[in-house]
């Protein structure tokens, strides 16, 4: 194990009694597929994976991987006219893919919630950031105004804006960066949702600030319990907060495990790649970063076999196998699951003669 793992890996192993909790969200063979007049694009292909209360799940992928498809499916948010939607999304026991759309519509905000990429665009210009948490407050409570107000200034102080009594009646732009996404935290946890979805949350951000965001998510998520899925790119958010990874690659799962296994122990050589394209702060790099070569796949004629063989340095040494037949993910010890051809010991003897020591 590096250092840099090492470091990124600690503190985030999951407590043994949170790691056999009955899962709040469970996701089977999740597909998202859109019709288009090139043909059809497969957004999300068969996607599996569950998250308990208490626990934090990151998903990671580069841009197109499906990430952002998968939550807003999760939320109910794609239009069944221009998306077809199959597989299951059991969010408390409720099929949200066949539920109704007003089942669905009282499940969003109350039983779960989103904190979106870019909070500006998100909420209203026209309404003050008080006006807006305390409608999304009473959509889900029979409660008076008055008292939706004291809420909505009780969840701004809850997530650190100074002075929240008077910064409640403040528009959107009156607020810098980082305080309207602890704003847009503060609407999405104001109805004490069991599911909390955060995409790219910290994107925007500068670093101090990030910090203190993802300090802010996890303080909350003990406070209220709630089941956490980060989206993201960046594999030191999920790092600093995850209990699990999931990583993905043209709409599928590629690995998937616990945040300290799979940093210890990465398997699958998407995962190698988005390592090795990371920058180290804990010592002088003798050359430079080394990104993954190539561009993702099309999603609607995807390669042949496994979708990462045409960027895969290891795919020639495996042979015919690896452009025309699709792995499968299979789970390993410790629920770590990868799809590679190489399977997990002969991956693991690859990471640490050829990948571990330029990381």
């Amino acid at each position: 194990m590096t250092d840099r793992s090492a470091t990124m890996a600690a503190g985030s192993a999951p407590a043994t009694a949170d790691a056999h909790r009955r899962p709040l969200l469970e996701v089977k063979d999740l597909r998202v597929h859109f019709p288009t007049e090139d043909g059809l694009v497969k957004a999300v292909d068969g996607l599996d994976f569950t998250v308990a209360k208490g626990r934090t799940l990151g998903i990671v992928g580069e841009s197109g991987s499906g990430k952002s498809v998968t939550s807003l499916a999760i939320l109910g948010l794609h239009k069944r006219t221009r998306a077809q939607l199959s597989g299951e999304v059991l969010l408390d026991g409720v099929d949200i893919i066949g539920a109704a759309e007003e089942t669905v519509r009282r499940l969003r905000g109350n039983k779960m919630a989103m904190i979106f990429q870019d909070p500006l665009s998100s909420m209203h210009p026209y309404y003050t950031v008080g006006a807006q948490i305390i409608e999304a407050y009473r959509v889900h409570n029979n409660v008076s105004k008055r008292a939706a107000r004291a809420r909505a200034i009780e969840m701004l102080s809850l997530v650190g804006i100074p002075q929240p009594d008077r910064r409640v009646d403040d528009y959107p732009h009156q607020f810098s960066g980082g305080m309207r996404q602890r704003a847009m935290i503060a609407m999405g946890m104001s109805c004490n949702p069991g599911l909390l979805i955060a995409d790219e949350p910290t994107t925007a951000l500068d670093v101090t600030v990030q910090a203190q965001i993802l300090e802010l998510m996890k303080k909350l998520q003990r406070e209220f319990d709630s089941a956490l899925i980060i989206i993201t790119h960046d594999l030191c958010v999920v790092a600093e907060v995850a209990d699990d990874i999931l990583v993905m690659y043209a709409g599928r799962a590629v690995e998937h495990g616990p945040v300290a296994d799979l940093f210890r122990r990465p398997e699958h050589p998407y995962t190698w790649g988005l390592l090795s394209s990371m920058p180290r702060l804990d010592r002088v790099r003798e050359d430079r970063l080394r990104p993954i070569k190539g561009t993702p796949p099309s999603l609607i004629n995807p390669p042949p076999g496994c979708r990462f063989h045409p960027r895969c340095p290891y795919a020639q040494r495996l042979g015919e196998i690896c452009w025309t037949v699709e792995p499968e993910l299979l789970e390993g010890p410790n629920d770590h699951s990868t799809r590679c051809h190489l399977g997990p010991v002969k991956a693991r003897e690859v990471f640490v003669a050829e990948v571990e020591p330029l990381l």
